[in-house]
């Protein structure tokens, strides 16, 4: 797809600051942590990689797109520049691809699109627009999300489905308009609207966040979170400790919205619908102009997924009733460091709000890839 243009190595481009601005630019995190990935270790799991079997290399290609090194690059930096555990990663996420048919995801539509819509109403997640360097800005709505209008499954493979557009068309394209590598996005985390009714989705977002972290890891540079109310701020200055170096270094919390930072990356058009104007309010979703709400199923982005999925499939909007089905993907285990961090910023959370007497709770945040 990509082959009239020149790939660029990733020991050939550094992450530049594109604004000049040290909190706001895209300096990867784990170059002050480890290091860049040597040759040495790229070329160690290169070689490992070309003695897997070759269904593992034939879902491998829907992962890297062309680009091995970064790729590999990925997985060694997820697992701080082991070659083993990196090789281990990445083979048991290609069986996971296998066994779950995740290359076939794209072809599978959740139907009727009544259903759809109730889970894109749900599960609040889009794209605004890309920053001045050409990533990708995704807005997740963590505070208003309810996850209350489809089962599991449903969602799963909704948020499977969105990294792997991302993946294979949006990162491509992005990668092709600008003729340099682009393989990571940012996120914008809206977190107004958090409610204690929230706690209860702690399973369901603890195991979506653990797919990606041990199948989509670093792809995205920096989390922005806007909207912040005063109960998150003071539980996340004790959950903080928790993480990882390499996270908490990608993890920004912005004042208010985040207009006048995010507007140092970004294009005014690009900003998310909940960045772009303060006050009260500011983050509810736009009952007037569902193009410029990113996470409507009317915006832009999420009328070109769907009906890239629907092409994929070679299915068209059933005019009869449709027997609902969504696609079962193996869940995987959370891992118990992550586990312990919701369950202490949830209960820090309880403290918070029990003292103030608020009716604001944990949305489990996601801020790990």
């Amino acid at each position: 797809m990509l082959r009239n243009f020149k790939k660029v190595s990733i020991f050939e481009v550094k992450n530049r600051d594109i604004s000049s601005q040290k909190p706001f630019g895209f300096e990867e995190p784990t170059n002050k942590l480890m290091g860049v990935v040597s040759h040495e270790a790229i070329n160690q799991l290169k070689a490992l990689m070309d003695q897997v079997d070759e269904p593992l290399k034939r879902t491998f290609q829907n992962v890297h797109q062309g680009y091995i090194v970064e790729t590999l690059d990925r997985f060694l930096k997820a697992r701080e520049g082991n070659v083993a555990k990196a090789h281990k990663m990445l083979v048991d996420s290609l069986n996971w691809r296998l066994q779950n048919g995740i290359d076939d995801i794209l072809s599978k539509p959740i139907l009727p699109v009544n259903l759809y819509r109730g889970v894109r109403d749900s599960q609040l997640i889009g794209v605004s627009g890309y920053t001045k360097e050409g990533l990708p800005v995704f807005a997740i709505g963590v505070g208003l999300s309810t996850f209350d209008k489809a089962s599991v499954n449903y969602y799963v493979q909704s948020h499977i489905q969105i990294n792997e557009y991302r993946d294979r068309v949006i990162l491509p394209a992005a990668t092709k308009k600008h003729g340099r590598y682009i393989g990571k996005c940012v996120k914008v985390l809206d977190m107004s609207g958090l409610k204690l009714s929230a706690l209860n989705q702690i399973k369901l977002l603890t195991t979506i966040s653990t797919i990606d972290d041990l199948n989509y890891p670093e792809k995205t540079i920096t989390y922005y979170i806007v909207n912040v109310p005063y109960i998150f701020s003071a539980c996340w200055k004790v959950v903080k400790p928790l993480l990882q170096e390499r996270t908490k270094l990608k993890v920004q919390v912005l004042q208010g919205c985040g207009r006048d930072e995010l507007l140092k990356i970004m294009d005014y058009s690009a900003l998310p619908h909940f960045c772009r104007r303060e006050g009260s309010g500011s983050s509810r979703r736009s009952n007037n102009n569902t193009t410029e709400d990113c996470f409507s199923l009317d915006h832009p982005f999420h009328q070109e997924l769907y009906n890239y999925i629907k092409h994929q499939s070679g299915i068209q909007e059933p005019t009869k009733p449709f027997k609902q089905g969504s696609m079962h993907v193996q869940l995987p285990l959370a891992d118990p460091k992550k586990t312990e961090f919701c369950k202490t910023l949830a209960s820090e959370w309880r403290k918070f709000e029990t003292q103030d007497d608020l009716s604001i709770s944990l949305h489990d945040i996601k801020i790990s890839d």
